[in-house]
C-alpha cells in the first residue's frame, strides 16, 4: 500500500488564522479612530491660527477696530468661512466675540479639549470655556 501525502491546511488551522487577522484587525481601526480624531483636531486649530490671522488684517483694513459700528471680525465673510470649516471638522460650533479693541474666540475639539484663541495673541487649550457673552473676549 502506497502512502500519500496530504497538502493544505485543516480547518481548526485556517479558523486559528483568520481571528487572528480579526483581532488584529480591530486593534488597528482603534488606532485609526484616534488618528482621525486627532488629525480633525489638528485641522480646528491650523483653522482658528487662521482665523487670528484673518481677524488682524480685519483689524487693519478696519480702522483699528474689531467693531467699527457696521462691521464686526466675528461677522465678516472670510472669517465666517474659517469657523464654518472649523465647525465641519470638529462637529461643534464655534464661539466668537468682539468688541472695538478685542476678539476671542473657541471651539471644543473631538478630544474635549477647548482650543482658545484671542486678540492678546494668545493661541491654546484652555481648561474651560471662557468667551461666553460679547464682552469676555480674552482666554483665561
Amino acid at each position: 500500500m502506497k502512502k500519500t501525502l496530504q497538502r493544505g491546511f485543516t480547518l481548526i488551522e485556517l479558523l486559528v488564522v483568520i481571528a487572528i487577522i480579526g483581532i488584529l484587525a480591530a486593534v488597528v481601526l482603534a488606532s485609526l479612530n484616534d488618528a482621525r480624531d486627532s488629525g480633525s483636531d489638528a485641522s480646528a486649530k491650523t483653522s482658528m491660527s487662521n482665523v487670528r490671522s484673518q481677524a488682524e488684517v480685519f483689524y487693519n483694513n478696519n480702522g483699528f477696530s474689531y467693531d467699527d459700528g457696521t462691521n464686526e471680525v466675528c461677522d465678516d465673510a472670510d472669517v465666517a468661512a474659517l469657523f464654518t470649516a472649523v465647525d465641519n471638522v470638529t462637529g461643534n460650533t464655534s464661539v466668537c466675540a468682539n468688541d472695538a479693541t478685542s476678539y476671542g474666540a473657541e471651539i471644543a475639539l473631538r478630544n474635549g479639549d477647548i482650543f482658545c484663541i484671542d486678540s492678546t495673541g494668545f493661541s491654546g487649550t484652555v481648561s474651560a470655556s471662557t468667551i461666553t457673552a460679547d464682552t469676555d473676549t480674552v482666554c483665561d
